[in-house]
Parts: C-alpha cells; structure tokens; sequence
C-alpha cells in the first residue's frame, strides 16, 4: 500500500497550495475541483512538476448522496500534458 504524497500547486512560480494523494493525477483532480485550469504540482522532495490541464463542470449529485450534499456538484476533469525538471 503506498503512502500518500504532497504536491505543492504552482501559480505564477510561487507555490500557493498543498495538495495530496497517492498518484499526482489524485491531487491534480483536488485541484481542478477548487477552480485551478493550469495545474503545475511539484512533488514534494523531489524536482519534478506534473503539469495538468483541469476544468471542471456542474453536475447532478448522485442519488446515494448524503442529505447535507446540494443538488448540483462539481465534477473535476485533468488531462496530463507532461512533467518538467526544476
């Protein structure tokens, strides 16, 4: 079983968010959900960006859903571009 990694998501050269999950498309999805389109995630420890391409769209909540869930959810979509070296 593996352990849980960190990304750190970057705008602009700055890291502004941590973000983790298993495999980097894990938290490129957390990101897509809170509105980031040009996804940039350096794993932590390492030199490595994921680069991501994130939207998302406003769907019906799944009928098994919790009471407290609203009626329209987001659903987050990536699409791997590439990795780059720092």
């Amino acid at each position: 079983m593996a352990d849980k990694r960190n990304f750190a998501l970057r705008v602009k050269g700055k890291e502004v968010a941590i973000f983790s999950g298993r495999q980097p498309r894990q938290a490129a999805l957390k990101a897509a959900t809170r509105g980031y389109t040009d996804i940039k995630l350096r794993e932590k420890g390492t030199k490595k960006v994921h680069v991501f391409k994130g939207s998302r769209k406003q769907v019906k909540a799944p009928a098994n859903s919790p009471s407290w869930l609203p009626d329209k959810v987001w659903k987050p979509v990536v699409k791997k571009s590439g990795i780059e070296r720092l």
